[in-house]
């Protein structure tokens, strides 16, 4: 119903490069906290750092559909290499596609197609969360350009990124209509990350606070509007969520593939795991689960390419996906029982790579506030 032959091959492309690549590095990765550079290059030399940017400027130029059937299959062996595609088509480039002027896009979006350039996404604030109205760092004009200054946190990919996408308010007294956004050189003076956040899954990108003090930015630098900054974030947020649902289905289905094999292969009480009632009931549950939330993603992203409003589908497929992937992981875990709490067991990582779902790119609560306001609106 929702994919062609093309995005078949897409899917098995990346279920390929997944099981060949990732899958013996991924507990490397999740020790040491280093993704290794050869991956970024592959990933980049496959095309999938740049599925979403237009063909004109070196991207694949694929639809919505493509990724996330992309993002469930790596994600299913590996989240945090999942991230990375997620960062790059996403979060990284929306801004920039939504409202960036040609020479910003030619400038900035062929180097992430290659993998030379990481753009960061810089909207979180230590009192700014789900408030992202609520942001406080200030680009204040000063001759022919602006001077930022605030702080962000949780910013994934801050220490590796050479550009930062920053939000600040140029007219506070405006609220969210007066946040305009930035393109920020991440070596220029007054530009600095904190230290890296011990964080408690996605071990391999590197997520930092990013302080700007005094930072002189020019007019070009300016990325759309001005005061029309908040509006650039929630569209890309919208659009992001849609790689975030196919992550938690990645995941999901990574946690299914562990407890079947688990199942039938542990024994107790003289006979497999698997043949218990009791599990078999929770597996029913688990299964179904996993398939509302793919076909939910399935939906969203469909409806995308279809180039209709898809603000709902986009938040029920994250809010759903991300919920169902962290009780089925839970419930994988606990079918594997003490084994399940070793890091010897893939499980284990899947379990604290999940956590992440229902809070970023939109808390499950934000989604549910969506959902709703959608549909109350007149």
């Amino acid at each position: 119903m929702f994919f062609t032959e093309e995005h078949q091959a897409m899917r098995e492309m990346a279920r390929d490069f997944a099981q060949r690549s990732l899958v013996p590095v991924a507990a490397e990765i999740d020790r040491t906290g280093q993704f290794p550079q050869s991956l970024i290059d592959t990933m980049a030399e496959m095309g999938l750092l740049g599925m979403k940017i237009p063909e004109e400027y070196g991207g694949a130029g694929m639809d919505t559909r493509a990724y996330a059937l992309t993002m469930e299959e790596i994600a299913r062996k590996c989240a945090v290499a999942s991230v990375y595609v997620s960062s790059t088509n996403s979060l990284s480039i929306a801004p920039l596609l939504l409202a960036g002027s040609e020479e910003q896009k030619r400038r900035y979006l062929p180097g992430v197609v290659t993998g030379e350039r990481f753009i960061a996404f810089a909207l979180t604030e230590p009192g700014a969360g789900s408030d992202a109205g609520g942001i406080k760092t200030t680009a204040v004009k000063e001759g022919d350009g602006y001077v930022l200054n605030g702080r962000k946190c949780f910013i994934t990919g801050a220490p590796i990124a050479q550009t930062a996408v920053v939000f600040a308010k140029t007219s506070p007294e405006k609220g969210t209509r007066g946040i305009t956004t930035f393109l920020v050189d991440m070596s220029a003076p007054g530009v600095s990350c904190g230290k890296h956040e011990e964080k408690m899954g996605i071990v391999g990108l590197p997520t930092s606070d990013l302080a700007l003090e005094d930072v002189r930015v020019s007019e070009q630098d300016i990325l759309g509007q001005v005061d029309m900054g908040f509006v650039t974030a929630m569209k890309t947020l919208s659009l992001g969520r849609v790689g975030i649902a196919a992550q938690g289905v990645g995941i999901a289905q990574g946690a299914m593939d562990e407890a079947v094999s688990y199942l039938k292969q542990r024994r107790q009480f003289g006979q497999p795991l698997a043949t218990f009632q009791g599990l078999q009931f929770m597996l029913a549950e688990m299964e179904t689960k996993l398939n509302a939330a793919r076909m939910l993603t399935y939906h969203a992203a469909w409806k995308l390419d279809q180039g209709e409003n898809a603000d709902k589908e986009a938040s029920m497929a994250k809010y759903f996906s991300a919920e169902a992937a962290v009780d089925i992981v839970n419930k994988a875990l606990q079918m594997h029982g003490g084994y399940g709490y070793s890091k010897e067991y893939t499980i284990e990582r899947l379990y604290r790579d999940a956590r992440i779902l229902p809070i970023y790119e939109g808390t499950s609560q934000v989604q549910q506030l969506i959902i709703a306001r959608q549909l109350l609106k007149t």
